[in-house]
């Protein structure tokens, strides 16, 4: 695991530095006091351009090996986005270096931040099942040193150990989400977290197979009913005496997807191991609320099935029963996300009335491919039926650089997913049917109650090249926009 160290000075590792460029000439930014006449012109000769995850390594007399990372545009101030970006782009090509440093400009602490969390986002891989190969795939830089010219004050310091804390978090969502439904069912995902969230003091609850069949969890049961690894229902909760306020966070946990009885293609079927990105998570985000100790309670709920092809799995045109009574028609057995989250957000508001209530519920989920056709690869939607939290929301993502993007929930739409059999039907109208998935998820919404769902399809999983601090595979999207959303309203009066 990548640690990150605040320096004032610096070694001879390899040091990581800024290039801008603007229409007439290129120029370097460090918080060293770099001779750069003499880099500029090698830096040129490369054909250097500044442009973004560009990285070029140039031999320095003085500094070793500089490690020259393209911040774009040339600025007096450089968005926090690009820092960590650019950081995170350097921190990859860095891979078979012990250690390193990073001396990119900044002039605040979220500039700071902003550059130890790319750092060590960017130095991520998923080496668990690898026995050979070494050369060929380098381990990440482990020890990263920031140098600054701020004072290095508590804060500083405290700044720096956030970003460890996100980017440690976000290697373990990373992680579960690469990690093969071979390896990783609803059982063990279970066992995984309850492992990680017991030593922080909270609260875990595990729901077997026999117990959600008994107490009416019918979108878990029929999404789970055709696997062989039986499905969960997990709860972590994270109660300090001192919260103010109570939110619920509740994440798809489908640790393969098929597409049950309406089988989907095999080609691309490999990247359904994702399919549980947002549970991993609502999980990982709770337990990083708790290693930061925020003022601030939150439940997180991760409903968790395989859904497969077999002798018992669910029929389409089946009805089945929601926990809590609605009945839902089966059209379609591969829009389960919505099924099993379902069960998640009644059982959550119904846990928190007896903790006193819940000031908001937001759920987390891989679960249109409308949403990729909508927004693209990079981009997540929300949808809400109360404006301030999703205003708070998308507050938190743009400061923890996460691209979310609003979109509606249109009431024309509602009448597509009307059933002449059971109360809904889960599936409608095709066009929109990212928006039709969140209308569906509002019906089990309680009047009053402030909900924001996140479709993360797309960006869950990086199937393309990597770019910036986002690695191929998992990029454990969702999680830093959730910590900062519970840190901004944890600080409202």
């Amino acid at each position: 695991m990548t640690s990150l160290k605040l320096v004032t000075k610096v070694g001879r590792d390899p040091l990581v530095v800024g290039l801008s460029h603007s229409a007439t000439s290129l120029k370097l930014h460090s918080s060293l006091n770099l001779g750069s006449r003499k880099l500029l012109s090698t830096l040129s000769k490369m054909g250097a351009t500044g442009a973004g995850d560009e990285v070029l390594k140039v031999a320095d007399e003085s500094f070793g090996i500089i490690v020259v990372t393209g911040l774009g545009e040339t600025r007096s101030n450089f968005d926090h986005e690009v820092l960590r970006r650019a950081a995170g782009a350097a921190s990859r090509a860095l891979a078979g270096n012990i250690s390193a440093s990073f001396a990119l400009p900044h002039s605040d602490l979220a500039g700071l931040a902003a550059i130890g969390e790319g750092a060590a986002l960017g130095s991520y891989g998923f080496h668990q099942f690898r026995v050979s190969s070494k050369t060929k795939h380098p381990a990440p830089v482990s020890k990263i040193s920031i140098h600054t010219q701020l004072t290095p004050s508590t804060a500083a310091k405290k700044a720096i150990k956030r970003a460890e804390i996100l980017a440690r978090y976000t290697t373990l969502v990373r992680d579960l989400v690469n990690t093969p439904a071979s390896h990783l069912t609803p059982d063990s995902f279970s066992q995984i977290m309850k492992k990680r969230a017991l030593p922080l003091g909270l609260k875990v609850e595990i729901m077997n197979h026999v117990a959600l069949k008994s107490k009416g969890y019918g979108g878990i049961t029929s999404v789970g009913q055709g696997s062989a690894n039986p499905p969960r229902l997990l709860r972590v909760s994270y109660s300090p005496p001192r919260a103010k306020r109570r939110y619920a966070f509740v994440g798809k946990g489908i640790t393969f997807d098929t597409g049950g009885l309406n089988l989907k293609p095999g080609l691309g079927m490999e990247a359904m191991k994702s399919d549980m990105g947002g549970a991993a998570a609502v999980i990982a985000s709770v337990l990083t609320i708790a290693e930061l100790k925020l003022p601030i309670a939150i439940d997180a709920w991760a409903p968790l099935a395989e859904n497969m092809v077999s002798d018992t799995a669910t029929h389409p045109g089946d009805i089945i029963y929601i926990y809590g009574g609605k009945t839902v028609e089966v059209l379609n057995p591969d829009a389960e996300g919505r099924l099993v989250l379902a069960d998640g957000l009644v059982r959550a508001a119904e846990f928190a009335k007896k903790e006193g209530g819940l000031d908001g519920i937001i759920d987390v989920a891989t679960l249109t491919g409308a949403q990729g056709i909508a927004l693209g690869k990079r981009v997540s939607a929300t949808m809400t039926n109360d404006s301030q939290i999703q205003s708070t929301f998308l507050k938190a993502a743009d400061l923890s650089g996460e691209s979310f993007w609003p979109m509606p929930l249109p009431e024309e739409l509602r009448a597509s997913i009307d059933s002449p059999v059971a109360d809904l039907a889960n599936i409608g109208e095709r066009m929109g049917g990212m928006l039709v998935a969140g209308l569906f998820l509002r019906e089990f919404i309680e009047p009053g109650l402030a909900w924001l769902h996140l479709d993360i399809a797309s960006p869950a999983y990086n199937e393309d090249q990597p770019f910036g601090y986002t690695p191929v595979g998992g990029t454990g999207v969702a999680l830093r926009s959730l910590v900062t959303f519970a840190e901004l309203v944890a600080s409202q009066p």
